[in-house]
């Protein structure tokens, strides 16, 4: 595995920054050394919200990145906004149900993925950026899958515990798509 710093950016609402726990957590339950820096406009939902992730082998020195190995965007302004930081060989992650441009960026591998039509269809659309991160941990495999479920099964309030198995479909989906 390569240390990964990682951006989740989109809308408040649309659970970016859970997600970063959920991945963070996995990487924690994996003995790694991990950071998760949530940042959030003073809307919240529907305000833009990104969070800063890394998983690494090494310590980790500072939670603010000036670089990313990685990127993950749900709308048009994070896009704009993170993908002049992602490094050369870097991945961008894109729900292409929500944003309708590609990257500027030649020298970067790009996944657009419907993840947000995607959950509606799989009748939750909160899965959204679960399919994102299938995708982000099958090209990186930053994670494992296991780890994936065990973190879910820890950050998820009890009464949330029977939607893991569909939030593993839908990570599945975002890792084979």
């Amino acid at each position: 595995m390569s240390d990964q710093q990682i951006i989740i950016s989109g809308f408040g609402g649309q659970g970016i920054l859970s997600a970063g726990r959920i991945l963070a957590y996995a990487g924690m339950l994996e003995n790694k050394n991990v950071s998760w820096l949530p940042s959030y406009g003073p809307e919240m939902r529907g305000g833009t919200a990104n969070c800063n992730v890394i998983i690494s082998g090494e310590a980790v020195g500072s939670p603010i990145l000036n670089s990313a190995t990685s990127l993950i965007v749900m709308n048009g302004p994070s896009l704009d906004k993170f993908e002049g930081i992602v490094e050369s060989g870097g991945l961008i992650i894109i729900d292409s149900s929500l944003v309708d441009k590609e990257p500027k960026r030649k020298d970067v591998e790009v996944c657009g993925i419907p993840a947000t039509k995607t959950a509606f269809e799989m009748g939750n659309p909160a899965f959204a950026n679960i399919i994102l991160l299938g995708k982000l941990i099958a090209v990186t495999k930053i994670v494992s899958k296991e780890a994936f479920e065990e973190s879910l099964k820890k950050m998820l309030p009890e009464k949330k515990h029977h939607l893991i198995p569909v939030e593993m479909k839908a990570l599945e989906f975002g890792m084979q798509y």
